[in-house]
């Protein structure tokens, strides 16, 4: 049974939340400031994190940054703040999706079992397989990426994208391509999540990262290298 965390400072929301995912199937602690969230998450093994971002203590950014600092647990934020700034930033923390408030129970559920979904697809074993291109290597079955001579880090989901876009260089892919291949969302995440894994991918691969090249008006890709 896999566990969530719920994180919500207003009780009737997060009875709500807890009451329906329990329903679900699924076994469920609850947390209602971020002090509490991350002392209920350093003491258990938790499959998701629905995360309220204006929370007491620490705020919602402030628990995620730390989630994420520690682990690949994927963080669902759920917020009343549903401008552009706030979505960026959201996205920009590493969270996996973003949920405004108010919203609809049944299409908040297939956004938690798309997100399960993807973390027990990334989980699962992979084929020994090593891709090098320029100064960039990636081992598919340790899931260590060496760039200009150092290790990176990455969560999950920036391995596959990254393992995706050097898998066929030159290949232009859509943000709508990239959503429906590696986040199984369709129309239920904001486009702009790619922009922000791009955006964390390049700084992380330091000059190297410069292959992941805009298309402007389509999307992104790696150019082809000549032999």
């Amino acid at each position: 049974m896999k566990k969530i965390l719920v994180v919500e400072d207003e009780p009737d929301i997060r009875e709500l939340l807890v009451s329906y995912l329990r329903n679900e199937g699924y076994d469920v602690a609850a947390a209602e400031d971020g002090v509490a969230a991350l002392s209920l998450f350093s003491k258990d093994e938790f499959a998701l994190v629905i995360l309220d971002i204006m929370i007491p203590k620490i705020d919602g950014y402030g628990v995620c940054e730390v989630i994420k600092k520690q682990s690949d647990v994927p963080v669902i934020f759920l917020s009343a703040l549903g401008d552009e700034k706030s979505l960026l930033r959201g996205y920009d923390s590493m969270a996996d999706d973003y949920v405004t408030k108010p919203f609809s129970m049944p299409v908040f559920l297939k956004k938690v079992r798309a997100v399960l979904r993807r973390e027990d697809a990334s989980s699962s074993p992979k084929a020994l397989s090593l891709t090098v291109y320029g100064d960039i290597s990636m081992n598919a079955d340790t899931m260590e990426v060496i760039a200009s001579g150092n290790k990176v880090e990455l969560t999950s989901r920036e391995f596959d994208l990254l393992a995706l876009l050097l898998k066929n260089p030159g290949r232009v892919y859509t943000r709508e391509m990239l959503l429906d291949m590696l986040w199984d969302y369709n129309s239920f995440v904001d486009e702009r999540i790619v922009d922000s894994h791009i955006k964390n991918l390049r700084h992380k691969l330091g000059d190297a990262g410069n292959c992941i090249e805009t298309v402007r008006g389509r999307g992104y890709k790696v150019a082809k290298i000549d032999l």
